[in-house]
Order: C-alpha cells, then sequence, then structure tokens
C-alpha cells in the first residue's frame, strides 16, 4: 500500500500552464498542485535547465510548507527555463507575467525565488500589468473579502514584503539598506538551528558549519549563525568559495555579506574545482545548503558525515539530488544517520510573512516580524520532537505530519459540501 507521502507526490497538480516566448529560447511552467482554500502561492525562479519536474518538486514542496507557515492554500511554483545574466531577462519577464496576469488576478500568488528579485523585478512588473501586489490573487481567492479589507491587506503587504530593517538586532551588517524581503528567509534557517539544539539538547557556540550558496538566504543565515556563536569554516557557490578551519571572523563575515553575488573577485577565494573539493571535506558540525535545487550529491554528504557533520538546516527547496520530490535515496539515508531539519520548516521565512500580513489584527515591526518567524519553525519542530525524539527520520517524521494535515482538512472539506 503506498504511503500517504507518496500518493501526494505522485497525484497529479491541479493545473500546469506552460509558456513558449515568441522572442527567444525562454519556456516557462506555472504548477498549481491545488487551489486548497481557493488559492495557491510559490515565487518565480529562473534559472538555465530549468524544467517542469523541478517546477512540480516545488509546488508541492510549497504546499507543504503551507501547512508550517500558512495560509492555509495550495503550494504553486513558477519557472522560466532562461540564462538568468542574459540582458534580454527584464524583457522575458515583462512577457512572462504579461502572460500569467489572468492566474495573478484570479486564485494565484507569487514573487521573487532563485534568480528573480522579489522588490526591483517581480512588483515593478506586476505592477505596470494592472496588479496591486503579485499576492492579489491569493487574496482574493482565499479570502474572499470586501472591498475594504481586502484594500487593508494589499496596504500590508506593500509595505511590509519592502520594509527597511531597522532594529540593530536584526541587521546582519554594516552598511546598505536591509529589506524584510532579503533577510527573512536566512534568518529563519539560523533559528531552525538554534531551536534545534534547544529542543534536541546541545550548545550551539562554537559549532563549525559549512554553507553552500551565498545569495539572500545562505548570506543572512551565515550572518545570523555568526551572531549565535557558530564558526563559519567554509562558505562555497559554484565557482568555489572560502575555508578557515579557525572560523571567519565578524568582520569577514560582513564583509562576504556586502559582496555576496561577487565573492569570486575577493581576495584569497579558491576557485572551481579546487575550493569546492576542499570544502566538502572540513570538519563542521551542521550544513545549510542555501543554493539551487537538487545541488547536493550522495557523495558529498557521505564526506560532511564521515568529517563529523550532525546537522542539516535546508535553506533550499529540495536540495538533495534525488529524483523524488520527497524522501529520494539520498535523503532518506542522510535522515536516518543525522538530523535534517526540511525545506518546508527551515525557509518558511517569506512565506509566514506573507501570512502575517494577510491577518489584518497583526501589527508590522522588525521585532514582531521576526519574532512570528522564529516562533512558528519552533512550534514546528517541538510538534516534530514529540515523533523523533532522537533526531533521526526528522524529516520523514515532519512530512507524515504535514501530510497528515492535509489528509484531514481535505476529508473536512469533502464532509462539508456533501
Amino acid at each position: 500500500m503506498n504511503s500517504l507521502i507518496e500518493i501526494f507526490e505522485h497525484a497529479a497538480p491541479e493545473i500546469v500552464f506552460e509558456w513558449i516566448d515568441q522572442e527567444s529560447e525562454a519556456r516557462g511552467w506555472v504548477v498549481i498542485n491545488s487551489l486548497r482554500g481557493g488559492a495557491a502561492g510559490g515565487g518565480t525562479r529562473m534559472r538555465k535547465g530549468l524544467n517542469k519536474h523541478e517546477v512540480t518538486s516545488l509546488a508541492k514542496t510549497m504546499e507543504i510548507k503551507f501547512t508550517i507557515s500558512g495560509p492555509q492554500i495550495g503550494g504553486a511554483k513558477s519557472g522560466i527555463d532562461f540564462d538568468p545574466l542574459d540582458p534580454r531577462k527584464k524583457e522575458v519577464l515583462k512577457r512572462w507575467y504579461a502572460a500569467i496576469t489572468p492566474l495573478l488576478k484570479s486564485y494565484y500568488g507569487t514573487g521573487g525565488d532563485l534568480n528573480i528579485d522579489e522588490i526591483h523585478e517581480v512588483i515593478p512588473i506586476t505592477r505596470n500589468l494592472g496588479l496591486t501586489h503579485p499576492q492579489e490573487g491569493v487574496v482574493k481567492g482565499h479570502f474572499n473579502l470586501l472591498e475594504a479589507q481586502h484594500i487593508k491587506i494589499i496596504a500590508r503587504l506593500q509595505s511590509g514584503v519592502s520594509k527597511r530593517v531597522s532594529d540593530p538586532i536584526y541587521i546582519p551588517s554594516l552598511g546598505g539598506t536591509h529589506l524584510v524581503s532579503d533577510l527573512i528567509t536566512g534568518y529563519g534557517v539560523a533559528e531552525s538551528v538554534k531551536h534545534y539544539y534547544q529542543i534536541w539538547g546541545g550548545n550551539i557556540q562554537g559549532k563549525r558549519a559549512i554553507i553552500q550558496g551565498w545569495g539572500n538566504v545562505g548570506a543572512a543565515a551565515g550572518c545570523y549563525l555568526n551572531q549565535l556563536g557558530v564558526k563559519i569554516v567554509a562558505i562555497i557557490d559554484h565557482l568555489g568559495g572560502f575555508i578557515n578551519n579557525e572560523g571567519f571572523n565578524t568582520a569577514q563575515i560582513e564583509n562576504f555579506y556586502q559582496k555576496k553575488g561577487q565573492l569570486h573577485l575577493l581576495p584569497d577565494f579558491i576557485s572551481n574545482h579546487q575550493g569546492i573539493v576542499a570544502a566538502w571535506q572540513c570538519k563542521a558540525d551542521l550544513f545549510i545548503p542555501a543554493a539551487g535545487s537538487r545541488m547536493v550529491e550522495k557523495q558529498q554528504m557521505e564526506s560532511l558525515i564521515e568529517n563529523g557533520l550532525k546537522l542539516v538546516s535546508c535553506g533550499a527547496n529540495v536540495p538533495f539530488n534525488d529524483q523524488e520530490i520527497f524522501m529520494g535515496p539520498i535523503l532518506s539515508e542522510i535522515d536516518q544517520k543525522i538530523a535534517v531539519v526540511p525545506d518546508f520548516i527551515a525557509n518558511c521565512g517569506m512565506a509566514r510573512v506573507f501570512a502575517y500580513l494577510m491577518d489584518i489584527k497583526g501589527e508590522i515591526s522588525d521585532k514582531l516580524l521576526f519574532e512570528d518567524c522564529s516562533n512558528t519553525i519552533k512550534k514546528a519542530l517541538l510538534e516534530v520532537y514529540k515523533e523523533s525524539p532522537n533526531g533521526l527520520n526528522l524529516t520523514k517524521k515532519s512530512l507524515d505530519i504535514a501530510i497528515e494535515k492535509l489528509s484531514v482538512k481535505k476529508e473536512k472539506t469533502v464532509q462539508i459540501k456533501i
């Protein structure tokens, strides 16, 4: 008999929209796993080589994530197969969002994701197409509000997502402008590590960490982990990385943060294969995969575990190179050996911000937004702890809990309709 996880993974998505650009080689997909609660949400990503399976995987992961973060809606994702460094990117995005505007005005909400910036790309492009906010479809489809309430939620989304962080407690690096949307996901990843040690036991101080990917999520997580007393011993991306077995100091981490996307231009950067291979052989207690999906190989994890790895907190969605969406052979094996905080818990920060802002009762401040994110992750981990007190099979147990919630909610909905 198939498990609930297998049934959920193999069920066909409710809506699949395919787009072929007539002016470039770009093609894209919107996959809406379900319209649970009348709407679906999930960001837009772009990379060369992306395919429909990747988008479907992420849409299903989003549906699981919403059981943790709220709102209680269906999971979706947009993906464009196109080189984000191509100078035609902006025009491709304009045509893409024009094509999916009917979905965004009805029942689908989107935002930024890999290589797509929420503030500088998604919001201005969709605004020019007549949308009040990229989450307009969720507000309309899920909440079904009176006009005045609809306008109030949209206003909260407009101000909250692009809010500048001013509380020094939540600012990871001196200089520059820091937005909630840039920081909150990485903050949640760091908080998931903190809560793991608080709940399962252990002292976070002095733990050694390797971070894969140094974009918004990885860089923010690295800064917040450093503030918590974690030693960052390696930072890697697709071009190479930095290694310091003693741990980088705060000034170095903050400098790396300010140079995210340009690490390869800094002195001491170990380029290409040499730096990447060396990083996988470092001694570390915890690993933060925060690059693209399916970037982590089995032999890399085996090397980390042999060198003392005890905890993974997934900053990236679907980080392990399994064909399966959930519990493929790589993740299943790791999950039985060490603790793996899954993506739908660790990186739910931005989804939680959207849910918080859609609740018109909550005030908007740095403290409330960041604390709400942290508390949401802590609550999810406490629930998993009851099923996995030794920290093993943590991802499997988390999935069981989430899919059980989806199944129960679906049964209740069917009963109401009858």
